[in-house]
């Protein structure tokens, strides 16, 4: 079955509104503008409830069917929040706000799945209620956890839950998807290395240099990696940030490290973090100095289930032929914060391909409008195939 056709109707609406979105990005909550607007479309397009503010600035629109014999609700989320990044797309509705832009496509989700409502709230050919999910801060603040946190599960009762990411270098309107895990953890380290100062060049025996045990700590950590983690299971631990030191001829008292931490494994997570602490700690004491690891939990692993991934599987299928999905998709080691979703609920995280481009948190990323109507047509015919109205 291919792209519905009343979606295909909306692709020219569907884009104005990325293009609008993508003028004005915003940033984590402050997602005001783009909320108001999410809000006020699904109000016009007849949804039976929208409400604001849940997760602070998220926004939810509740669509019921024809029938409601089946008792079954279903969430379909999109996220709103741009990026910190100057735009070099040079596309003509690039971003009018200096150091801010949409380069990881959530102006297309939000699109794709306003089209979906606009076209649900028409038809409303399924028995049970569809509840649309636009989520602020996925980028980096955890607005899946806040909406979850603020009772988007319980009080709508959603019993299912999908979400949907735009994919560069997928050819253009295939989809992925796979049983268990999806995309990593995302973890947060900070390392703060304390020696003894002193003078550089004069009287470097007399310190205990922060640099050089920072510098043993970087190295040190691959080898958690390498040698403590099974080879057959994934990890990244990559150092990001070095800072230390006020004048060329000093060694400095402190310094501090930060980095990220990615596994697609509770177990292996929780390895890597003690680990990273025991490394950090033996080194530091092993020249003199001593090291405080602070390990900040951020994004659990996106673990899609199993039976609600095949569903996915399916629907896409029904859209864009058996040849074009790939239900067997490699884990990748970016995140998600649908993951806390997916805790709360069964369900599953979808990928839409983009074609040939830019990748995600490019300052020239460009989202490929002509996947709109296949994002739209996959949430129409979820909600249509998972509660048909007979």
């Amino acid at each position: 079955m291919p792209i519905v056709n009343r979606v295909a109707a909306l692709s020219d609406e569907m884009a104005a509104w990325r293009h609008d979105f993508h003028e004005n990005p915003e940033l984590l909550y402050e997602v005001h503008r783009t909320a108001g607007i999410v809000a006020d479309r699904l109000r016009e397009f007849g949804c039976d409830e929208v409400v604001t503010g849940i997760g602070r600035t998220g926004v939810v629109g509740v669509i019921r069917g024809r029938k409601s014999a089946s008792g079954k609700t279903i969430g379909l989320r999109a996220d709103m929040d741009a990026l910190p990044i100057m735009e070099t797309s040079g596309v003509p509705y690039a971003s009018k706000v200096p150091g801010k832009m949409h380069a990881c496509g959530h102006d297309g989700h939000t699109a794709m799945l306003l089209g979906a409502a606009k076209y649900l709230a028409e038809t409303r050919n399924f028995d049970g209620t569809a509840v649309m999910i636009f989520q602020p801060a996925e980028e980096g603040g955890g607005g899946g956890k806040a909406m979850v946190e603020d009772g988007l599960m319980t009080r709508w009762n959603i019993q299912e839950v999908y979400g949907m990411h735009n994919m560069p270098n997928l050819p253009e309107g295939h989809f992925a998807t796979t049983p268990g895990p999806m995309l990593a953890s995302s973890d947060n380290i900070q390392i703060t290395v304390r020696g003894k100062g002193g003078h550089a060049g004069a009287g470097p025996h007399k310190s205990v240099d922060s640099v050089l045990i920072g510098s043993q700590i970087v190295n040190a950590l691959q080898s958690i990696v390498a040698r403590n983690v099974d080879p057959l299971k994934s990890a990244v631990i990559s150092i990001t940030q070095f800072h230390s030191g006020t004048a060329f001829n000093i060694i400095p008292e402190v310094a501090e490290l930060a980095g990220t931490v990615r596994t697609l494994d509770p177990e292996v997570r929780d390895l890597v973090e003690r680990r990273i602490g025991e490394v950090a700690d033996s080194i530091a004491r092993a020249y003199g100095g001593s090291a405080e690891t602070k390990y900040t939990r951020m994004y659990p692993v996106t673990m899609n289930h199993a039976r609600e991934a095949g569903i996915a599987a399916d629907v896409a299928r029904d859209i864009v032929g058996t040849d074009r999905v790939n239900d067997k998709f490699v884990p990748m080691m970016g995140a998600e914060d649908f993951s806390f979703m997916l805790e709360a609920r069964p369900g599953a995280m979808v990928l839409v391909g983009m074609g040939d481009g830019n990748e995600c948190h490019h300052p020239a990323y460009v989202f490929n409008d002509n996947i709109l109507g296949h994002g739209a047509s996959f949430w129409a015919r979820l909600v249509e195939t998972r509660m048909p109205a007979g």
